[in-house]
Parts: C-alpha cells; sequence; structure tokens
C-alpha cells in the first residue's frame, strides 16, 4: 500500500486494503471498506462504510463513494455497493450504495468509465464494460446492460432497464426502458436506428445486425401496434438468440418501451 505522506489523510485500521494501491491526500477511508490489489485513489476522495472494490480500479479526486442512499427512508441494515475490476471513476462521482428495503446492493461492472460528475443512486446495477459520459444520472433501481455507452448529460428515471450494447444520444431524457442493440436519441426518446457502430467493435457480422434492424423495423418504423409486432417477430422472422433476447426484453418492460421512430 503506497499512502501519500504529504498531507492528512484518515484511514480506518479496520479496512482491508490489498496490495500496491495508492491512496492520495485527504482522503477518507471507512472501516466496513475492501480495496482489492493495483487500485488507485486520488487525493479528497470519500469511500463509506460497506464499499468493495475489486482489483485495478481507479478512483479520481472529490468522489464520493458508497454514501447511504438518498433517500427518506431510514437505513438499518448493512448494505453494499460493489465496483469491478478495472473500473475508472472519474472527479467529483457521486454512487450510493444499496437500500436494505429493496435489496441492498449497487454494483458497478467491470472495466466501466464513468466520467465525471456522474451520479450513481442507489439498488443501480451496471453491466461490464459501460460508458456513462459527464454529468450522467442514474436514479434509483435501474439497470444497465453490458457495452452500453450513456452520452453526456443523459438522465434516467428509476426503475428504467437499459438493454446491452445500447448508445443513448447526448441530452436525453430516459423515462422508457430502451431494449438491445439500438441507438436511442430525440425528445421524447425514440428508435433513432441499431447500434451499428457498436455492434461492429462488438465482433457482430453483417447478416446479424440486418437481422437486428428487420427486428426493430418491424417493432418501430412500419407503425403496428407493439402487439402485433411483437406476433409478426415471433412468427414471421428467423427465430434466433437475437430475436428471443429482444422479444423477452419488450415483453418483460416494466415501465413500457421508448417509442418508435417518426420522421
Amino acid at each position: 500500500m503506497n499512502i501519500s505522506s504529504t498531507a492528512f489523510r484518515d484511514i480506518h485500521p479496520g479496512a482491508k486494503i490489498g496490495n500496491n494501491v495508492h491512496i492520495g491526500s485527504f482522503t477518507v477511508i471507512e472501516e466496513d471498506v475492501v480495496i482489492g490489489d493495483n487500485c488507485r485513489i486520488g487525493s479528497n476522495v470519500h469511500i463509506f462504510n460497506g464499499t468493495r472494490i475489486s482489483d485495478g480500479v481507479q478512483i479520481f479526486p472529490f468522489a464520493s463513494i458508497g454514501a447511504t442512499p438518498q433517500s427518506l427512508r431510514k437505513e438499518e441494515e448493512k448494505a453494499l455497493l460493489e465496483i469491478g475490476s478495472g473500473t475508472i471513476i472519474r472527479e467529483s462521482c457521486t454512487i450510493n450504495r444499496g437500500n436494505p428495503s429493496f435489496g441492498g446492493k449497487t454494483t458497478i461492472g467491470q472495466n466501466c468509465l464513468l466520467m465525471a460528475y456522474v451520479h450513481v443512486a442507489h439498488d443501480c446495477s451496471v453491466g461490464n464494460n459501460c460508458v456513462l459520459a459527464n454529468n450522467v444520472t442514474l436514479a434509483g433501481h435501474i439497470e444497465v446492460g453490458k457495452y452500453a455507452t450513456l452520452g453526456g448529460l443523459v438522465a434516467v428515471h428509476q426503475f428504467v432497464h437499459i438493454g446491452e450494447q445500447v448508445m443513448i444520444g447526448g441530452g436525453s431524457l430516459v423515462r422508457k426502458d430502451v431494449p438491445p442493440f439500438v441507438t436511442a436519441a430525440r425528445e421524447p426518446l425514440s428508435y433513432a436506428g441499431i447500434n451499428s457502430i457498436g455492434l461492429r467493435r462488438r465482433g457482430f457480422s453483417t447478416e446479424d445486425m440486418h437481422h437486428i434492424e428487420d427486428i426493430y423495423r418491424v417493432l418501430f418504423v412500419k407503425g403496428y401496434s407493439m402487439r402485433k409486432a411483437l406476433d409478426i417477430v415471433e412468427h414471421e422472422l428467423p427465430q434466433t438468440k437475437f430475436s428471443q433476447q429482444i422479444l423477452g426484453f419488450v415483453r418483460n418492460a416494466k415501465r413500457g418501451v421508448m417509442k418508435g421512430y417518426k420522421a
């Protein structure tokens, strides 16, 4: 462990800190904290009880990690925040631990990038390899799938589910669920095509992308009711792992699904 010797710091002796961890000046680490190996914690960071940080995480100055939920409910039990290996948390991010009344755990996956001023509220789940750009705000109980990218100033309503491999344009207000593999933009938030750039980077074939595009053309472009569109996708299009994933997501959307395309 490499602790800055140039200024005051407050690290509880009960905290479990791994090997080759750098901790900057004026940082506070509370008792019930676990930090893995090869992490770098900047100056003026506060890491609260219940935080579990995996190996190779970088946390930049002025971040608040694992604070109690911004909720009127009284916290009576222990709750957790788990951060996956290789994740980068930039300046002034705020991430709250879970609320015991609702499950009690907030999770950030592996190899994520949370840019400056991102807020992740209690009981959120962010998948692996996600990018949350500057000032993204997640309310409570949000689920973000792997490889999702949220542009700057995106604000997401509580309990929303964002599917994997999604790209949401900067400044968007996300009030409904966003199914996997799409780009979403406009106001109100609407389908803007599949996330072709992201899918290509992840190794999706041209055939796979055309198939996904065909599914969303039925769901979001042709003007069918959602019930009719789902029936067409299930019975008239080829049944693949992608069609099954999309059908399952849409049918299980608790807040409803974002709007389709309008010219």
